[in-house]
């Protein structure tokens, strides 16, 4: 990807216009100077921008700052959000962090990062609303943090402890090493999502997808398989397990990995029920199957 050209004093444009309104959300320049014009306002405006996120001195738009400005740009419900590798962040980040932690869900630092503190107390927001838990901000949670605005506008966080309560955040991810893998672009999305979950939570983890093995698998790696219901394979003493119901796949993993583990070249399968979880579309299906199955397994490794 080509770098973005400086935008600088003397500068005029639709770009120039887009910087301002930036700085306007970002509360370092003045409505009234949104002109199209890079003028000497636009410049301090910048500058106090740049020092304000350790972005060092000067007053032009570079690449870093750019970056920045469209992150600080965001409001909360403005996309969705979820954990992945890179983070999401910006300002919607923070103030999700900030509605959650008054409102007594802490997310960790609030740090405008989206990581796996941030995830669990969306979580744990969502099971206190009903909601299905799979940590994606979509419409319904936001609509959820919306409707309790007036119990956390303008409060502070709650102060709780950091602590992760999933076996996910554990040592599961970096003593167990399992490949995952599926044999069309609808598992192998759903393995590729689980790995980078796995990652995000902790960049040691050994639970990846085949997608991003650099190597072949070795006879002690278990091997996920991923696949839809019909999915025919000719395999023998190989466990299957089924996705549904989730709120037991954990405890039915344990049996199913004992068996697996017992085997030279350990194998399982897990059979996930379609390609759509409740009317959603297909990436958000993904990941709530990712999130879900990834959850299981870890909580299953952490008892077996």
């Amino acid at each position: 990807m080509n770098a973005m050209r400086t935008i600088q004093l003397g500068d005029t444009g639709a770009a120039v216009e887009d910087v301002q309104q930036r700085l306007v959300t970002a509360g370092v320049l003045d409505q009234v100077h949104v002109t199209g014009v890079f003028d000497e306002a636009t410049a301090e405006a910048v500058r106090a921008f740049r020092a304000q996120n350790d972005l060092g001195q000067g007053g032009k738009v570079d690449d870093k700052t750019w970056s920045a400005l469209v992150d600080a740009s965001y409001h909360i419900g403005d996309r969705t959000l979820y954990l992945r590798m890179p983070h999401f962040h910006g300002h919607d980040v923070l103030e999700l962090q900030q509605a959650l932690g008054a409102l007594g869900f802490p997310t960790g630092y609030e740090d405008g990062i989206f990581g796996a503190f941030t995830e669990d107390g969306v979580r744990k927001f969502q099971r206190n609303m009903g909601l299905p838990s799979d940590g994606i901000v979509g419409a319904y949670t936001y609509e959820a943090i919306r409707n309790l605005a007036h119990s956390w506008q303008g409060k502070k966080p709650l102060q709780r402890p950091m602590n992760l309560g999933f076996a996910r955040a554990a040592d599961v991810l970096e003593k167990n090493a399992l490949c995952l893998f599926g044999t069309d672009d609808f598992t192998r999305g759903v393995a590729s999502r689980m790995s980078n979950l796995s990652l995000a939570t902790n960049p040691s983890s050994k639970i990846v997808s085949a997608d991003s093995l650099l190597v072949p698998p070795n006879e002690t790696m278990l091997l996920v398989h991923l696949v839809l219901p019909g999915e025919q394979l000719v395999v023998e003493r190989v466990p299957r397990v089924a996705f549904d119901p989730d709120e037991t796949l954990a405890l039915r993993m344990v049996p199913a990995m004992s068996a697996a583990y017992r085997n030279k070249g350990p194998r399982m399968i897990v059979e996930l029920p379609s390609r759509s979880w409740e009317d959603a579309g297909e990436s958000r299906s993904m990941q709530h199957y990712a999130i879900t199955l990834l959850d299981a397994l870890c909580s299953a490794l952490s008892v077996s």
